[in-house]
């Protein structure tokens, strides 16, 4: 990816454009040195009420519709996990699948459908994981219509990106500030109404 590349070698100072485990993949099979210097917004992946409309009510033996990519599929369960449903064996494992659940104490049973066609099933699940944009084509707003969502500790927060040891330089503690301020928050809230969510 040709932004990360252009702040490896010193081409630019910052990007704006990925997440988290995006970076660590890309250092991981390019050998670049790549750090977050903060983390400013997420897109949402967000739980929905199907024949279920509340967590707290979930029944024994639920269906719940989850993607059956990788990427989507581990980060569904993360969400799962943080709202107490699921206990995976490995919560740093960003590829989990069902097999990979430890503890299910509501017995829930999982059906694993490509991300894009989630919404179209929400009515014949107890409760759909769902991606930002799926959500948002199928009319949802992730802030007033998920009963759960990712929040600022989701590792899949976008970051802006540094090259190793420049965190600290006073240009990138200032874009960093500029990008969480009061004025930042407020543009990304009434700009994207529930489809970006600031992170800090």
């Amino acid at each position: 990816m040709v932004p990360n590349t252009a702040v490896e070698e010193g081409d630019e100072d910052a990007n704006y454009f990925q997440h988290q485990p995006y970076l660590d993949n890309f250092n991981a099979e390019n050998g670049t040195h790549l750090v977050s210097a903060g983390g400013i917004h997420i897109e949402p992946m967000g739980v929905y009420a199907g024949k279920t409309t509340s967590l707290e009510d979930l029944p024994d033996g639920a269906t719940i519709a989850i993607p059956n990519d990788a990427t989507n599929e581990g980060r569904a369960l993360l969400l799962l996990e943080a709202q107490g449903l699921i206990k995976l064996k490995d919560s740093t494992n960003l590829e989990s699948t069902p097999n990979d659940i430890a503890e299910n104490p509501k017995n829930l049973t999982f059906k694993e459908l490509e991300a894009a066609m989630i919404p179209n099933t929400v009515e014949e699940v107890d409760l759909s994981v769902i991606n930002c944009n799926y959500a948002l084509q199928a009319g949802f707003n992730p802030v007033e219509d998920a009963l759960a969502i990712e929040d600022a500790d989701s590792p899949y927060v976008n970051i802006i990106a540094v090259k190793e040891g420049h965190e600290n330089d006073p240009a990138i503690v200032a874009l960093v500030a500029a990008l969480q301020s009061e004025t930042a928050r407020e543009f990304i809230t009434s700009t994207y109404k529930g489809a970006v969510v600031p992170a800090f």
